[in-house]
């Protein structure tokens, strides 16, 4: 006997209950809801499927152009957003190009944010994720030999041997710090005649930037380097300080950034190192974040070079394009004038390459070959200078001083890379996903525009004050990157720390490192973010293996390569180390909470 049962977005297929059922289950029988719980299950439900109407805008295509004919073919910016039309009058409005218009998004936001904090609805979900924490436990408690037995069954698995992804790290700060540190002794010791920089428009060697602070490489060592992360809770500047070597902006430049004297060659070089070291690991897959800044549309070009002319795609990393939220900052130093201006810098490059309407560049298409998606980065506990509504204007008319809100921001990236994403997939070419961070810090309401637009967020840890939220990012099975050892040093402390809770309840959860080069000491950091957890919630075996899966699915890795990592149908317990026991609990309790909300 056969069945075929969902697992959130995914399928088990030919799983054989009458082997599988044999664990130990807890049955509850529910009564008949009362009117207040049924009316909070309507209201969840609609939730839930105002977030689908918002991520099937990802895959819809609408316009018809004939992409033979490239002359034919007119990128248009309308209020905010790119299309693609064969004519001035073919389209006039975002809602025609098959995108809800910000309207929309306001009023859904707005209906989703009256919902959560609806007091049966509060009520509801925090009963449920309780129910769901306490049958983890009971399921653990019933059957943790037998999914352990099922564990050594399986030959050469365990969680150094299992596929694990690192879901969220930025590029520039990949490398732990001794690793660094040694690059920069080998570089002054051997190349301190390389030229690196200029001052007063006179050019100085390496050699000469470290005579002017008065250092050798006798003298160099983690603690001058002064790059770990303590002392910057609640202090997202100082944190970001922190990437500076001795505190110098200059070498940061040098060593950690692509557009430089010497053209990102120094930060190629490391690159390559750490990549060395992942293809080593061998089970150890990255999604490195890369910054475009919007400040002008030529950096798309230069990024591209850089990558280009190094070679950088690799099969052990994905990699994301993070965009720092600086409007205000790019907007009083008067490189931009709007909003507007920015969402140009970013968008415009990509449909040019995609449409071909600009000179073919080999390295931009090399370079978005590699791209799985796209981030949105800046300190969230800033507070905001004017909350979202439908009144707001469109990019072109922000001029404000201040930075937009954060659902703002949010709704153009998602309308772009949506209309984005179609025209690519016309041709032929990789598409992006939606990773932004959220919920990090500051206002909760953050996560909110997150669900209806974003396909997994890093970080995440505010759903722990919002019950209701958590429970739709549960039902909707929202990817969560979290990086525990991260939010300790700025944050969260650890034992504050929900990703033990937010596994309970079975949400899905990934670990990441964000960044080694301030937090971590050994060269496998994502082993050790795995170790921390390991000893801090007393995660057995089976959790490890179960997280990592976790991070394959959530990850922007090819559908065909986690395939190779989870089995044909992503659930092969002989590649994820994961015992059936655990996935069939899960997908259960998944159903009988959506069985509850009238959801097929």
């Amino acid at each position: 006997m056969t069945s075929k049962r969902c697992i959130g977005d995914l399928t088990l297929k030919g799983v054989d209950t009458d082997d599988v059922c044999k664990f130990r289950r807890v049955v509850i029988t529910d009564e008949e809801p009362g009117e207040h719980i049924i009316d909070a299950q309507k209201k969840l439900h609609h939730c839930l499927e105002l977030r689908a109407k918002w991520m099937s805008s990802y895959g819809a295509v609408i316009q018809t152009v004939d992409l033979s004919n490239k002359s034919a073919v007119l990128i248009r910016f309308i209020d905010g957003v790119f299309c693609v039309t064969a004519d001035e009058k073919s389209v006039d409005s975002v809602d025609a190009l098959g995108v809800p218009s910000f309207q929309s998004f306001v009023d859904d936001y707005q209906l989703v944010r009256k919902t959560i904090y609806t007091g049966t609805v509060k009520t509801y979900s925090h009963a449920r994720l309780a129910l769901l924490t306490a049958k983890f436990n009971l399921h653990t408690m019933l059957n943790a030999e037998k999914e352990f037995a099922a564990q050594k069954a399986v030959s050469h698995r365990d969680i150094y041997n299992v596929y694990k992804i690192d879901t969220h790290v930025h590029h520039s700060c990949s490398m732990n710090q001794k690793h660094l540190l040694k690059f920069i002794k080998r570089k002054l010791r051997h190349h301190s005649d390389d030229i690196v920089t200029s001052l007063g428009g006179k050019p100085m060697t390496l050699g000469q930037v470290f005579e002017s602070y008065k250092l050798t490489p006798y003298d160099l060592s983690l603690d001058t380097m002064d790059m770990h992360a303590h002392d910057v809770f609640e202090r997202f500047d100082k944190f970001n300080q922190k990437f500076n070597p001795l505190g110098q902006n200059l070498l940061r430049e040098i060593f950690l950034k692509t557009d430089n004297a010497i053209n990102g060659r120094y930060l190629a070089e490391i690159t390559k190192e750490v990549l060395a070291e992942l293809e080593h690991q061998k089970y150890t897959i990255v999604e490195w974040r890369i910054s475009i800044y919007g400040r002008k549309s030529s950096e798309w070009a230069a990024l591209a070079q850089w990558f280009y002319q190094h070679r950088l795609a690799h099969k052990n990393v994905r990699w994301l394009v993070q965009v720092p939220r600086l409007y205000h900052v790019y907007k009083s130093s008067q490189q931009i004038n709007c909003f507007g201006d920015m969402l140009r810098n970013i968008f415009a490059p990509l449909f040019e390459a995609t449409l071909g309407t600009a000179p073919k560049d080999p390295a931009l298409e090399y370079f978005l070959g590699a791209v799985v998606g796209f981030d949105s980065v800046d300190d969230e506990s800033i507070p905001e200078m004017e909350l979202l509504n439908a009144r707001m204007p469109a990019p072109d008319a922000f001029t404000e001083p201040h930075n937009p809100p954060y659902a703002y921001w949010m709704y153009y990236m998602y309308a772009n890379i949506s209309v984005l994403n179609k025209q690519r997939a016309m041709r032929g070419l990789n598409t992006f996903e939606f990773r932004p961070h959220s919920g990090e810090a500051g206002d909760v309401d953050h996560l909110i525009s997150t669900f209806l637009l974003a396909h997994h967020v890093n970080h995440g840890i505010l759903l722990r004050k919002q019950a209701s939220l958590q429970y739709l990012y549960y039902l909707s099975q929202i990817g969560i990157a979290v990086s525990p050892l991260c939010n300790s040093k700025i944050f969260l402390d650890c034992k504050r720390n929900p990703f033990n809770k937010f596994f309970q309840v079975g949400m899905n959860v990934s670990l990441s490192t964000d960044g080694p080069l301030m937090l971590h000491f050994s060269k496998d950091a994502l082993l050790e973010e795995y170790s921390t957890a390991s000893q801090m919630w007393n995660l057995k075996s089976v959790d490890l293996c179960e997280i990592a899966r976790n991070s394959v699915l959530q990850s922007g890795v090819e559908i065909e390569q986690k395939k190779v990592f989870l089995g044909p149908n992503l659930n092969d317990p002989r590649c994820s180390n994961v015992p059936e026991i655990r996935m069939v609990y899960r997908q259960e309790a998944l159903q009988s909470e959506l069985d509850l909300l009238r959801i097929d």
